[in-house]
């Protein structure tokens, strides 16, 4: 199953999933002024990110609307950039956050896990009922593909719904994360994590440990690290001994040669040391968590 891949990948490789939300403005001016037009320089900035961290990225997340908002053009960088790293064997995760009913489901269920924007997991918004993620469940189950819903997410916002309690005190994203754990009873891979798995940023650490426990086997993809402000000791509450989880980092990763004077000709060597950082930073946290256990 899909989330054996994941799960072997970050046990190898580290919890670190690199987000390849790429804006325009984040590729260095030198490295763009080399292609005559702007979707070349992206798919190339992807691809040599890609390159540079293979062998420490448990997997990669593109946000496709950055791809979207260069119309055409940049679904085919994103279409491109997905082909490029299953060709390498990785494992890529569109986030989508599709979240429709009925027939709209099947389609975007078809072009994401069956047609040119294909991947291994894609990012899913329950809010509409859990029949809004039935058309999906057959990809899981057949073509060995992989869902993360939205339970908990790290934007300030989240506390407008997702926080409200029912009259026994339950907060809706644990009434969310219950129907998630539901959903992904018949999907259990051998690594004992379900291929449905929950968004948990880790921006809201007051509950973080509590979440852990309470979905012990809910594989996490944990957004909210660094530009959003989440810390490594913040993202080790939501990983069981290192696994159970990725966490997702773009700008840091993406933009890490700003932080270091002229090396923007190695924007690609940098990412790979930021990650690598992230990496080490969290495995820390994991080894002081686990001794004042």
């Amino acid at each position: 199953m899909i989330i054996d891949r994941l799960y072997e990948s970050v046990d190898k490789k580290g919890p670190v999933c690199v987000g390849l939300d790429t804006s325009i403005d984040y590729i260095p001016k030198q490295f763009l002024n080399k292609y005559s037009f702007e979707d070349q320089a992206l798919f190339r900035f992807n691809q040599k990110i890609i390159d540079a961290t293979f062998d420490t990225a448990a997997c990669y997340k593109l946000q496709i609307a950055y791809y979207e908002a260069l119309g055409i053009s940049g679904l085919k960088v994103y279409q491109r950039t997905l082909e490029y790293i299953k060709s390498l064997g990785g494992i890529a995760i569109g986030d989508v956050k599709r979240g429709d009913i009925a027939k709209t489901a099947e389609m975007y269920a078809k072009a994401h896990f069956d047609g040119d924007f294909e991947c291994d997991f894609i990012t899913l918004s329950p809010y509409m009922g859990m029949d809004s993620i039935e058309p999906y469940l057959k990809y899981v189950n057949t073509d060995e593909k992989g869902l993360f819903i939205l339970m908990r997410t790290s934007n300030s916002g989240a506390k407008d719904i997702q926080y409200i309690s029912d009259s026994i005190g339950r907060k809706v994203y644990e009434t969310t994360g219950r129907k998630i754990e539901n959903a992904g009873r018949e999907y259990i891979g051998s690594c004992g994590y379900s291929s449905i798995g929950a968004v948990v940023g880790c921006t809201h650490v007051e509950e973080g440990r509590q979440l852990r426990e309470r979905f012990n086997k809910m594989f996490f993809l944990i957004p909210g690290y660094g530009a959003q402000g989440g810390t490594a000791k913040d993202v080790a509450l939501y990983l069981n001994n290192g696994n159970g989880g990725v966490v997702n980092s773009s700008r840091g990763i993406l933009l890490a040669y700003k932080n270091q004077e002229g090396r923007e000709k190695e924007f690609d060597l940098c990412a790979r040391e930021e990650v690598l950082a992230i990496r080490r930073d969290i495995n820390e946290c994991k080894l002081s968590i686990s001794q004042s256990a």
